[in-house]
């Protein structure tokens, strides 16, 4: 006699997005435009990447990966003519 077994699982990952920043002020959230002005608290230029205190993860080609998994693609500011 065989068993079957219906069951399944589902992975839900939860995230808390506790700020780090312990600044007076506080820095911006890693929601509000100004984010990339937070303080960093881990810094790997070796491998191109900082950690600011709103979670906020900044890389060195202006990319960003915020604390709720969204990824924000680089959006380093084009190159101006220089004038004669």
């Amino acid at each position: 006699m065989a068993i079957s077994s219906s069951r399944t699982t589902t992975f839900t990952p939860q995230r808390k997005t506790t700020s780090m920043c312990q600044h007076q002020p506080p820095c911006p959230s890693a929601d509000s435009s100004d984010r990339e002005a937070a303080h960093p608290v881990a810094h790997h230029p070796e491998q191109g990447w900082s950690l600011l205190c709103n979670g906020v993860l900044l890389f060195e080609d202006t990319g960003e990966l915020l604390p709720d998994g969204q990824v924000i693609a680089p959006h380093r500011p084009q190159a101006v003519a220089s004038v004669a």
